[in-house]
């Protein structure tokens, strides 16, 4: 299930790393927006982080971390979704996703549904390992892949379905 994609990183002096982040965050406020309409949907399907990881594996660390850090605070502020408590965790989560949705990318110069996992388990490890540590509570450092095992799967077979398309 191995796939040719053309990676290419963009650095923030190109008009288009702006460009490709807005389209993302964009995409990454409304997916959540689909997803509330169902209850818990947010938690099942974690959507904040879809658009992140295609934009990070595609264009780089920078539409990336642009993606990762725009889309929840903008959601945070226009939608009250998520939760100001629990902003700093999402925030971490996406950051450690777009980092290493990146680098997979840029060492593998594939995209696999092998690569794709090791993205969303790298980036779960990390983020439950701070929610952990910032809350206390191994429970809700564990509710993502308790919950969310919907939206790590649409993570890792959409991400790779729409990375074979763009």
């Amino acid at each position: 299930m191995e796939t040719t994609v053309k990676f290419k990183t963009l650095s923030c002096r190109e008009s288009r790393t702006y460009l490709f982040a807005a389209v993302f965050v964009l995409g990454n406020m409304l997916l959540p927006q689909l997803c509330h309409l169902v209850p818990q949907g947010g938690l099942v399907w974690l959507p904040i982080y879809f658009f992140t990881l295609i934009g990070a594996y595609k264009y780089g660390w920078q539409v990336g971390l642009l993606t990762a850090v725009a889309s929840p605070l903008l959601n945070s502020w226009l939608f009250g979704m998520p939760p100001s408590p629990v902003l700093p965790i999402i925030l971490v989560k996406s950051v450690a996703l777009a980092l290493a949705a990146a680098l997979v990318a840029k060492r593998t110069q594939t995209a696999t549904i092998l690569t794709l996992i090791l993205v969303v388990v790298a980036y779960q490890l990390a983020g439950s390992l701070f929610e952990w540590a910032y809350t206390g509570s191994l429970s809700a450092a564990l509710q993502d892949v308790r919950l969310g095992i919907p939206g790590l799967l649409l993570q890792v077979f959409g991400g790779w379905l729409i990375l074979r398309k763009i």
